[in-house]
């Protein structure tokens, strides 16, 4: 079919799907047209919502905290305010209560955190075996999550019950003395840290679960066929696979420790923030509670909040310059080991070379 060209180009001859190019568009109809300036800030209007909330509700917050810690002033009066510098710091470095806060957060911290830990990643290793009705026994282990603080402290508080308490009643089978739960120095503690085992175990086994099965397979298969049980193949492949998961829950439950503050609360039966009647289980949260929602005193209620953020960040600070050295140190030492090694096949292979021309 000879082919036609006209002043806009060429084109086909006609045809049932022949179509001139230079055939002009219906009218009403406008190609879309993309503009740099659109395509370089539809990114940043996405995005600009979190940062907007964020500014709301993260960084406002803090710099109001911080702005409030530098002043004398009530909770009922925040305009009558007084200047007063680091007052409020040099305050807590004298204070007592301040310091069993301290030292009753760390305890408690310990005892609910490293076997919270070791308990969900037992519970994941178990969840991970091909079982019937897995989905159940997960709903089952995510369920004291589920559950709200205030129940699960109460129901503690009868289960560590002086008097009628089954955790009583258990130590009475076997012939031990009945423990005042809620005001032993260490008693109030373990019991404390048991209410937050019980609910963040079966969150913590999960996302250990998560992470279980992203290890490829192939690994248990090249350890098993290597001879190595399982618990070596839970050391050896399992743990150095949940690295990021056990730094991130480690992360979160040192995060949660410092801010316990509902299930010591509603634990002391009518002790309130306190935390007992001698402060044995008063924790850094109630002790922020009690200066600035029952003493009103505003100013060093910000204050101790403005500490335990500080106590946080040096914390998590001196474990990364801890990691960073043993890295530096262990990358050191390998070093030395392939220089060693390089240096002694060199001396190897002159000592052949020498046994060669002679």
């Amino acid at each position: 079919m000879p082919v036609t060209r006209t002043a806009t180009g060429s084109a086909h001859g006609p045809g049932p799907h022949g179509r001139a190019a230079g055939a002009r568009r219906p009218q009403g109809r406008s190609a879309p047209r993309r503009t740099r300036t659109g395509s370089r800030w539809t990114p940043y209007v996405l995005v600009a919502p979190f940062f907007v909330f964020f500014a709301a509700f993260g960084v406002f917050p803090l710099a109001a905290t911080a702005w409030a810690s530098l002043y004398r002033m009530g909770l009922t009066a925040p305009d009558e305010r007084e200047w007063a510098g680091l007052h409020n710091y040099a305050r807590l470095a004298g204070d007592e209560f301040f310091w069993n806060a301290l030292a009753n957060t760390v305890t408690i911290g310990v005892l609910a955190t490293v076997p919270q830990l070791l308990l969900a990643l037992g519970v994941a290793h178990l969840l991970d075996v091909r079982l019937r009705g897995r989905g159940v026994f997960r709903v089952v282990a995510l369920a004291p999550y589920a559950t709200s603080v205030a129940a699960a402290t109460l129901v503690f508080a009868l289960f560590f019950g002086r008097d009628h308490g089954m955790a009583n009643w258990a130590l009475g089978l076997v012939g031990l003395d009945p423990v005042d739960w809620q005001n032993g120095p260490w008693a109030s503690k373990f019991a404390v840290a048991s209410i937050v085992i019980w609910r963040w175990t079966g969150y913590n086994a999960l996302i250990y679960l998560a992470a279980m099965q992203t290890v490829p397979p192939e690994l248990y298969e090249a350890a098993s066929l290597d001879g190595a049980s399982r618990w070596r193949q839970f050391l050896h492949v399992t743990l150095p696979g949940l690295r990021p998961a056990l730094a991130f829950t480690a992360l979160v439950s040192t995060i949660g420790a410092m801010q316990l503050f509902g299930e010591p609360l509603l634990f002391g039966s009518g002790g309130g923030a306190t935390g007992g009647a001698d402060h044995q289980f008063q924790t850094l949260g109630l002790y922020l509670y009690e200066q600035g929602w029952v003493n009103l005193h505003l100013g060093r209620a910000a204050a101790i909040a403005w500490t335990m953020l500080l106590i946080l960040v040096a914390l998590f600070g001196t474990v990364r310059l801890l990691r960073s050295g043993l890295a530096r140190r262990g990358s050191a030492r390998q070093e030395s080991v392939r220089r060693g090694s390089a240096r002694q096949e060199s001396a190897r292979r002159g000592s052949a070379r020498q046994g060669w021309r002679r």
